[in-house]
């Protein structure tokens, strides 16, 4: 029976817990890099040099390089990243305006219609437009 091997047995509870919490912080510190380095790229005020310089120093030095971001430039990372959002909210508002500001055979009758009732179009002329659009 002594050649089994109990793992279980060999890594206690307390062992597990400080391995599942260096892995949560690591996943933290891993998406905390993307986030700032998404920030870096983001910001239209810092210049080329700028980007390139806290890229480099985040690479050489990365714990100290996001710390030091986080303080010098992390009080206005939220207003950029919704800023960003924002714009991309109103570029796709832009897109569905555009494609559902498009005539449609329902709009175009109404337009017809509206036409007729004001005295516009003629009975005939209103039946030869109505037969034209519900055609196409």
């Amino acid at each position: 029976m002594s050649d089994n091997l109990y793992l279980a047995y060999d890594y206690p509870l307390l062992g597990a817990f400080w391995t599942m919490m260096w892995i949560f912080l690591w996943i933290m510190w891993i998406t905390l890099l993307f986030r700032v380095l998404g920030d870096v790229f983001r910001d239209d005020s810092l210049s080329g040099w700028g980007k390139t310089g806290w890229t480099f120093f985040m690479i050489i030095m990365p714990f100290l390089g996001i710390f030091v971001y986080l303080v010098a430039r992390g009080r206005d990372m939220g207003k950029r990243e919704h800023q960003a959002a924002r714009a991309r909210q109103e570029s796709l508002d832009a897109y569905f305006q555009g494609r559902a500001g498009t005539d449609g055979p329902a709009d175009e009758l109404t337009k017809l219609s509206e036409l007729k009732s004001r005295g516009v179009l003629t009975e005939t002329e209103f039946q030869h437009a109505k037969q034209k659009v519900l055609a196409s």
